[in-house]
C-alpha cells in the first residue's frame, strides 16, 4: 500500500516524468504563474494558491519600497550635484565623513524612529498599514496609509542618504574631469549646460542602473523593516513563508523576483 501511495504521488506530482520534460513543465508553471499550492500558509480570502499570497502583498510593498527608492533616487542626484559643484566644501567633507553611517540598515533607524515620534512624543503610528478600526471615507483612508509610510520611509531614507549622496557625487567629479568637459569650458558653455549636458548625461547609465536594480530588489520586501513597522507587506510574507518553511512560497517568491530582473535588464538594454 506504501509503495502504491508512493508511486501516484511521484505521478500527481510529475516526478515520473525525464528531468529535461520537468524543467520546460516548471517555466511553463512559472510564465503562467502558476506558482503552485502552499503547504500551510493562505492568503487574506482564504486561498492557499501561492500566486495569490503573493499578489495580495505585492502592492503593499511597492507602494512603500518604490516611493523610497524615488525619493532616494531624486535626493541622491540633485545633492549629488551641488556636492560636486562645491567640491572641498565643509558641507563635502562632512558627507564624506557621515557616509559610513549609510552601512546601518533602515530597521536599525526604525527603532530609534519608533521610539521618538511614538513612544515619546506619540505623534505617529508604531506601524501599520492604517488605522484600527479604517476609515471608511477613501481620503481619509488614504491619508491613515501615508501617515503610518512617514515612518518607515524616514528610515530607508535616513540609512542611505549620506552614502547615496556621496557616491553620486563621486560619479559626477568623475566625469567633470573628462577632456570633453575641459574642452567645452574652454569654448565658454555656460557651467549649468555644462553640467547638464556634459556631466549628468553619461554619468546617468551607473546612476540608472542602480536606481532600477534596487527598486526590483525591493519589490521582494524587505523582511526585518516590515516585521519592525508591522508592514503586511512581502517581506513579512516571506519571513513567515521562512518560519513555518512554506517551500512553495519561499519558491514563488524568488521566481517572482527572478522574472522581474530579467525583465529590468532587458528594459535598462533598451534604455542605454
Amino acid at each position: 500500500l506504501a509503495e502504491k501511495f508512493y508511486q501516484l504521488e511521484l505521478k500527481r506530482r510529475g516526478l515520473d516524468k525525464p528531468f529535461i520534460i520537468r524543467c520546460f513543465i516548471y517555466l511553463r508553471d512559472a510564465l503562467t504563474l502558476d506558482l503552485g499550492r502552499a503547504l500551510q500558509m493562505t492568503s487574506d480570502t482564504g486561498s492557499r494558491l501561492v500566486k495569490l499570497i503573493i499578489l495580495e502583498r505585492l502592492p503593499q510593498t511597492v507602494m512603500l519600497f518604490t516611493t523610497v527608492t524615488i525619493i532616494n533616487f531624486f535626493i541622491n542626484l540633485f545633492l549629488g550635484l551641488y556636492l560636486a559643484r562645491h567640491y572641498g566644501s565643509k558641507l563635502d567633507k562632512l558627507f564624506i565623513a557621515l557616509a559610513p553611517t549609510s552601512t546601518v540598515p533602515g530597521w536599525f533607524y526604525g527603532i530609534f524612529l519608533i521610539l521618538i515620534f511614538y513612544t515619546w512624543l506619540h505623534i505617529l503610528p508604531p506601524g501599520g498599514l492604517v488605522d484600527i478600526p479604517p476609515p471608511e471615507d477613501p481620503i481619509m483612508y488614504g491619508l491613515s496609509v501615508l501617515k503610518h509610510m512617514i515612518l518607515p520611509l524616514s528610515a530607508w531614507i535616513i540609512s542611505n542618504f549620506f552614502l547615496g549622496c556621496y557616491s553620486s557625487r563621486t560619479f559626477f567629479l568623475i566625469f567633470s574631469t573628462e577632456d570633453y568637459v575641459e574642452a567645452a569650458r574652454a569654448k565658454g558653455v555656460p557651467p549649468r549646460q555644462i553640467e547638464f549636458r556634459y556631466i549628468l548625461r553619461p554619468s546617468l547609465p551607473p546612476i540608472i542602473t542602480n536606481l532600477a536594480l534596487t527598486l526590483i530588489a525591493s519589490w521582494t520586501g524587505a523582511i526585518i523593516t516590515e516585521r519592525i513597522f508591522n508592514w503586511p507587506g512581502l517581506g513579512s510574507v516571506l519571513y513567515q513563508a521562512i518560519t513555518v518553511a512554506d517551500v512553495p512560497v519561499v519558491v514563488g517568491v524568488v521566481v517572482i523576483y527572478a522574472y522581474l530582473l530579467v525583465a529590468t535588464i532587458l528594459i535598462l538594454d533598451i534604455i542605454y
